[in-house]
C-alpha cells in the first residue's frame, strides 16, 4: 500500500470552469478518505485525476513519494471501482475477476490462485460460473471490487460504489466494504454525496463544495466541530437547525433572542466560546442539533432552558421521534449569500424520546441542551469558538 498526497490539486477546463481548486490532502498508508460534498462539487473530478482519467491543471498528485501528474493510468498501480460496476456480460464471474489480470500478462495459474482467494473473501465461491445477468446488484459489486482486489494495487478509488442499490443492500454493502478494507489494510479514496455512507465508513471525511475543501477531519470531530455553515448543514440527518439570533449581555448573565422566544445561556457556554463575548449585541447564526431538543415532558426538571413550539408534524422512528415546529427567527440555508435574509417558514426538528406523546396540534414545551448549540459569524459563515 502507499500513502497518497493531493498537492494544490487543480482543474480547470477549457472552457475556463474550475472544477477543483487547490486541493490539499495528505492520506496516510491504509486510511479510508471519503470525499463527500452536493452534486458538482468536484469530489468525483478529483477522484479521476488521481486515477489518471482526468488531466491535472496545476498542483500535484503523490502516490508514495512518486510523483504521478505524467504516469499513465495503467501505471499508476491503483484500482477503481465505478458506480456502474462495469463487468462484461459474455464472462463468468472468474473470467471477469481476471480479467485485468489476463490483460497484464500474469500466468493462468497465477490469475486462478488470486480470483479464488478474492472469491473466498468475497464469499463470491459458488458464483463463479454465473454471468452477471444471474447475479443481484450487490453481488455485481463485490465483482466489481474482487476485480480491484486481484490486481494488488497500492491504492483503491471507489466512485459512489453503492448508489444504484437498494436502501437495505446499501447497508449491508456499506458494512461489508469497511470491514473488507480493514482487513486489506488498504488505501482508499472513496467518493459520495450521502453524509451518512460518509460518516459511517471514512476514516476521516473530506467535505468539498463548489470545487474547494471546507473541512477534513474524522467523523466524530466533523459532527462536533463543523468549521463553518455549510458542513453543519450538511453533515448530520435530520441536518442541523441553523437560525438567526440576537446575542446579548446584561447584569442577569447572556441571552439568545431566537424570534419572540429567549434562551439563558450559561457562563459556562460564553467560557467554551470565548471569541463568543465578542458578539455582544450582535446577530450570530445558531445551529441546534435535532438531538439538543426533549420533550420537557419526558425530560422533567433538568435545570435547562425551553423553547414553547406547537408540533405541526411527527415522525415514529421507532427508536427516536421526531418532531416538526415553526419557529419565527429566520431560517438559514448554509452557504447561501441571502442566507440572514432567511424564511421564518422553514420547521424546525427536534428529535425526542418515544415516549412523547406529542402529536401534530399539540402545545409543547421543548427543554434545549445549550451547551450543545453551535454559534456561526453572520458574514463569513465560519464557527465561532475561541
Amino acid at each position: 500500500m502507499a500513502t497518497v498526497t493531493l498537492d494544490r490539486l487543480t482543474k480547470q477546463y477549457p472552457n475556463g470552469f474550475v472544477a477543483v481548486t487547490d486541493l490539499n490532502i495528505d492520506i496516510a498508508d491504509g486510511e479510508f478518505l471519503v470525499l463527500v460534498g452536493p452534486s458538482g462539487c468536484g469530489k468525483s473530478t478529483a477522484l479521476r485525476m488521481v486515477a489518471g482519467l482526468e488531466e491535472i491543471s496545476d498542483g500535484d498528485l503523490l502516490i508514495g513519494d512518486e510523483r504521478m501528474n505524467d504516469v499513465e493510468p495503467k501505471d499508476r498501480n491503483i484500482a477503481m471501482v465505478f458506480q456502474s460496476y462495469a463487468l462484461y456480460p459474455h464472462l463468468d464471474v472468474a473470467r471477469n475477476i481476471g480479467f485485468p489480470l489476463k490483460l497484464a500478462g500474469v500466468p493462468k495459474a497465477e490469475i486462478e490462485k488470486r480470483v479464488t482467494e478474492a472469491a473466498r473473501l468475497l464469499e463470491l465461491e459458488p458464483l463463479l460460473g454465473n454471468k452477471p445477468a444471474q447475479l443481484s446488484g450487490g453481488q455485481r459489486q463485490r465483482v466489481a471490487m474482487g476485480r480491484a482486489i486481484v490486481r494488488d494495487p497500492a491504492v483503491f478509488l471507489m466512485d459512489e460504489p453503492l448508489s444504484n442499490l437498494d436502501a437495505k443492500l446499501r447497508v449491508q454493502m456499506r458494512a461489508e466494504i469497511t470491514a473488507l478494507q480493514h482487513r486489506l489494510g488498504a488505501t482508499t479514496i472513496y467518493v459520495t454525496h450521502d453524509q451518512v455512507e460518509a460518516m459511517t465508513m471514512g476514516d476521516r471525511v473530506a467535505v468539498l463544495k463548489d470545487g474547494v475543501l471546507q473541512q477534513v477531519d474524522g467523523p466524530t470531530d466533523l459532527y462536533e466541530h463543523p468549521d463553518n455553515l455549510f458542513v453543519a448543514g450538511f453533515i448530520g440527518a435530520p441536518s442541523m437547525n441553523l437560525r438567526t439570533a440576537r446575542l446579548t449581555s446584561s447584569t442577569d448573565g447572556w441571552r439568545l433572542q431566537l424570534g419572540s422566544q429567549v434562551l439563558e445561556l450559561s457562563e459556562r457556554v460564553l467560557d467554551a466560546r470565548p471569541a463568543l463575548r465578542a458578539y455582544d449585541g450582535a446577530d450570530v447564526v445558531v445551529g441546534i442539533r435535532p438531538e439538543a431538543f426533549e420533550d420537557a415532558s419526558v425530560a422533567g426538571e433538568n435545570g435547562r432552558p425551553r423553547l414553547s413550539a406547537e408540533v405541526s408534524l411527527s415522525e415514529a422512528l421507532g427508536s427516536d421521534l421526531l418532531l416538526h415546529f415553526p419557529l419565527d427567527a429566520p431560517s438559514v440555508e448554509a452557504g447561501d449569500p441571502d442566507a440572514l435574509e432567511g424564511i421564518e417558514d422553514r420547521m424546525v426538528i427536534a428529535r425526542v424520546h418515544p415516549r412523547s406523546t406529542a402529536r401534530p396540534g399539540s402545545a409543547i414545551e421543548l427543554s434545549v441542551d445549550v451547551d450543545e448549540l453551535h454559534f456561526f459569524d453572520s458574514e463569513t459563515e465560519a464557527a465561532i469558538r475561541s
